[in-house]
C-alpha cells in the first residue's frame, strides 16, 4: 500500500459521539480518499473536551463549564458497490462527564459516566475512486473524487429524564452528506456539506416533548501528505439551525458558530497508525464555545496487506 492511503479511513474523533449539542460539529478530514477494497480497520480513541457547551440548548442552563473524559472503539470496512469504492463504518462511545452551571439562577452540578449514542454510516465514491484491489490501488492517483454518506445514531445511551444533562440524547439522528476532494501532488483541498434532522425526544427532562429543527453545516479541509507517509490537515467548519421546541413552545437558541481544527496523522508501521486531533471555536452562539483534544490509535488488516 503506498504511504499517501495509510489512513485513509477517517472516523470521527469529536464531540459528536457523546454530546446531542454537538453531533453536527465533526470534523474529519479525509473522509472520501479512496482506499484498497476488503481492508478492515479497528480504532480506539481518547477524547478530552472543555468549555462552555451546553449539551441541549432547550435547558435554561446557564454559565456551563463542563469537562468530558471520553473514550470510543469503531470499526470500519472497505467495499465494492458495483465498481465503486465505498465503506462501512461503526463508532461506539464512551464517556465520564463532570462540571457544573446554573439553573434558573440556582448553581447545580453533575457528574455522570456510561454509554454514548452509538453511530453507522455508509459512504460512496460515485466519481473518481474506483474499487481497486491491493495490486490495482499502488498504480492509482487521485484527481477529483465526488461522494456522499448517510450516518444514522441509534439512541441507546446513558439518559435519565429527572436530569437536563445526559450522554445519550434519547433519540435518533440521520446526517445526510456530500464530499468533493480534489488533489494537486501532495495537496489536497477538500469541501462537504451536511444536514442533520432529528427524531423527537418524547421523554424530555420530567417527561417533555423536545423537536429540533436541522443542523446544516459546510466543512473544507486543506491536506499535505508527506512522501513518509504522514500527513496533516487544516480545517474549518462553519452550522446553522437547530432551533428547538418544548411542548410546542419554540425556543431562542438558534445555533450558529465557526470551529478550526488540526489533525497530524503517523504512521507505525504497515498496519498502525496514531492520529492527533484538536478542534476550537472560533465565533459561537448558544453553548459552543468548548475545545476538543484528542489522539486515535487505528490497526488495519485484510485486502491482501
Amino acid at each position: 500500500m503506498k504511504p499517501s492511503s495509510l489512513s485513509a479511513i477517517v472516523l470521527v474523533l469529536s464531540m459528536g459521539h457523546v454530546i446531542g449539542h454537538a453531533q453536527a460539529q465533526e470534523i474529519e478530514p479525509r473522509a472520501y480518499s479512496n482506499a484498497p477494497v476488503g481492508v478492515n480497520f479497528l480504532i480506539a480513541g481518547y477524547i478530552y473536551t472543555e468549555g462552555g457547551l451546553v449539551f441541549d440548548p432547550s435547558a435554561p442552563l446557564t454559565d456551563a463549564n463542563l469537562e468530558i473524559h471520553s473514550g470510543l472503539v469503531a470499526y470500519a470496512r472497505t467495499l465494492d458497490v458495483g465498481g465503486k469504492s465505498a465503506k462501512f463504518d461503526v463508532v461506539v462511545p464512551y464517556a465520564s462527564l463532570s462540571g457544573d452551571a446554573e439553573y434558573l439562577g440556582t448553581p447545580v452540578s453533575r457528574e455522570v459516566t456510561g454509554l454514548g449514542d452509538p453511530r453507522l454510516r455508509f459512504s460512496i465514491n460515485f466519481h473518481g475512486a474506483p474499487a481497486l484491489s491491493l495490486r490495482d490501488f499502488r498504480s492509482y492517483e487521485q484527481d477529483l473524487i465526488v461522494g456522499a454518506s448517510v450516518q444514522v445514531s441509534l439512541p441507546v445511551g446513558q439518559y435519565d429524564d429527572d436530569r437536563l444533562v445526559n450522554i445519550g440524547t434519547n433519540r435518533w439522528f440521520v446526517k445526510p452528506e456530500i464530499g468533493v476532494s480534489k488533489a494537486w501532488g501532495p495537496w489536497t483541498l477538500e469541501l462537504s456539506t451536511a444536514a442533520t434532522f432529528f427524531g423527537d425526544n418524547d421523554d424530555f427532562f420530567g417527561g417533555k416533548h423536545r423537536e429540533q429543527d436541522p443542523i446544516y453545516t459546510l466543512q473544507g479541509h486543506l491536506v499535505y501528505g508527506f512522501t513518509s507517509g504522514i500527513w496533516a490537515a487544516l480545517t474549518g467548519t462553519y452550522l446553522t439551525g437547530g432551533r428547538t421546541t418544548l411542548d410546542g413552545v419554540k425556543g431562542n437558541d438558534l445555533q450558529e458558530s465557526t470551529r478550526i481544527g488540526a489533525t497530524l496523522a503517523l504512521p507505525v508501521d504497515r498496519h498502525n497508525s496514531i492520529k492527533l486531533y484538536a478542534s476550537s471555536g472560533v465565533t459561537m452562539r448558544t453553548g459552543t464555545d468548548f475545545d476538543i483534544y484528542g489522539v486515535a490509535w487505528q490497526h488495519r488488516w485484510g485486502g491482501g496487506l
